[in-house]
């Protein structure tokens, strides 16, 4: 593709989110006719409908299933499933799906002197944000015009077609974004691990684990796995690499060669350094890390993976180590009231982001709950038990967790909160604080998605922080 041949072409753009309001700009404003469809009709809607019908583009909502008369290729939004009747239409009529990821890969670069901006790419199960966060602190440590982009901030479209010119890109991709981006090669790529989730999207957990993989696909300097998960290894032993591109693992123990780690308190390398059989340089020092929860740990060493894959040098991986804060909601500490720690990581919407959470403290009152999305926590529960205090649930889907904390944790204290309307969350924070003992913590964890209360994970960590400013203060939150 080049930014001439998509000129009078008809593109059809599926979805009304971010990235398809920014992928039906950017195809109109290098000449295509797009139209862009919808299966949705709310207000929200149809008010960005019309802000894209006024530059000309043509919007079709409540209406998805049907391929427009003379579509020439449909670009989708992430979200969207392969089984979509729009994409089988698509299909009978010899018409290609790509994402918007692929459409900003096949685009990048053209008609800059310097040439495309190489990609350092991330995905996993959790922990994608905070890498990619990290990874660009790093850079820009090393002086390196860089952006955090994909599934984050800015859309990738926009960035690989502004006029801002970059040194490298930070990269964020979920596994909904690598299925339709078959063409995709980054420079160095890392999957940071793999639990079971979306799998209502793929199918099985073979086929979202496929869909990761495909971020090694075509590397030519480094790929990066977790040591501590060998599902992410397998990935990249199947991954067709350029030639001389290496696999680079990372671990929270002692590194072997060709790894990082961590040594008696330090980040050090054995994989960027002259004799990796016999040397390690030191990055940086736990204590240089954000919170230095475990998983913060990990996320750190991978984005100091990808980093030294592009020849930065270890005082730049310290220092943007240092000067990076996590976004609200994520394993963030709220107060100290009547020496309890409140923690708010609403972002841990799945089990696996919850049990890493979990594993960070050792005295736990825990809150938890929500929508499951067909997720099982016997294994959560079974690894978390003896951290465990006590625990409020809350969320249509309380039941499951409490009928796993029946089963592997029957002498934790227990309260299962009726109430699911947003002012539930000052009530669990209450009975929260009357199991919590000096010491403990009170951490906000739910391992599910936020949507039967709150509008999203950031509304229900406020309505958390909310409460605990209120517990603090001595007074109601639901006032």
């Amino acid at each position: 593709m080049s930014r001439t041949s998509f000129n009078g072409k008809h593109i059809t753009v599926a979805g009304l989110g971010v990235s398809g309001v920014s992928a039906a700009r950017a195809l109109a404003g290098l000449g295509a006719r797009v139209t862009v469809v919808d299966g949705g009709d709310s207000r929200a809607l149809r008010e960005r409908a019309a802000t894209l019908e006024a530059d000309g583009i043509t919007v079709r909502l409540a209406d998805a299933d049907t391929l427009p008369e003379g579509t020439d290729l449909v670009v989708t939004s992430p979200g969207w499933k392969p089984e979509s009747p729009l994409f089988a239409a698509a299909a009978e009529a010899g018409v290609d799906v790509v994402g918007d990821v692929e459409i900003a890969w096949q685009l990048r670069g053209e008609g800059r002197p310097g040439g495309a901006a190489p990609w350092l790419a991330v995905t996993g199960t959790n922990g994608k944000t905070t890498t990619v966060q990290m990874l660009a602190s790093i850079l820009e440590a090393a002086g390196l015009r860089t952006a955090a982009v994909g599934n984050i901030g800015t859309p990738i479209i926009d960035v690989v077609l502004g006029d801002q010119p970059y040194d490298v890109l930070a990269v964020e991709l979920s596994s909904y974004q690598l299925h339709w981006a078959p063409s995709l090669r980054a420079h160095s790529a890392a999957v940071l691990n793999l639990a079971p989730d979306h799998l209502d999207w793929h199918g099985s957990m073979r086929a979202y684990a496929v869909d990761k993989g495909r971020i090694y696909e075509g590397n030519t300097v480094a790929c990066v796995y977790n040591v501590e998960d060998p599902r992410t290894e397998r990935l990249v032993e199947q991954a067709d690499v350029e030639e001389g591109c290496r696999a680079i693992g990372f671990t929270l123990g002692a590194p072997g060669p060709s790894m990082l780690g961590v040594v008696e308190g330090l980040l050090v390398d054995r994989a960027f350094v002259e004799n990796r059989h016999q040397q390690a340089q030191e990055l940086a020092e736990v204590s240089d890390i954000t919170p230095p929860a475990p998983h913060n740990i990990a996320n750190a060493l991978a984005a100091a993976a990808l980093a030294r894959a592009f020849g930065v040098e270890p005082a730049a991986v310290r220092d943007g180590l240092r000067a990076f804060r996590p976004d609200a909601h994520r394993i963030a500490h709220v107060a100290d009231v009547e020496g309890v720690a409140y923690v708010d990581d609403s972002k841990a919407t799945n089990t696996h982001a919850a049990q890493a959470s979990l594993a960070a403290y050792e005295s736990i009152v825990w809150i938890a709950g929500g929508l499951a999305k067909g997720a099982t926590f016997d294994e959560l529960v079974t690894a978390s038990a003896k951290r465990l205090r006590g625990a409020v649930l809350i969320g249509a889907d309380r039941a499951l967790i409490r009928e796993a904390l029946a089963r592997h944790a029957p002498d934790v204290p227990v309260v299962d909160l009726e109430r699911t309307d947003t002012g539930a969350m000052a009530a669990a924070v209450r009975e929260a604080a009357r199991l919590a003992r000096p010491g403990d913590t009170v951490l906000m964890a739910p391992a599910c998605a936020s949507m039967d209360m709150f509008t999203n994970y950031n509304k229900r960590g406020e309505a958390f922080a909310e409460a605990v400013r209120a517990l603090a203060a001595g007074r109601d939150a639901d006032e």
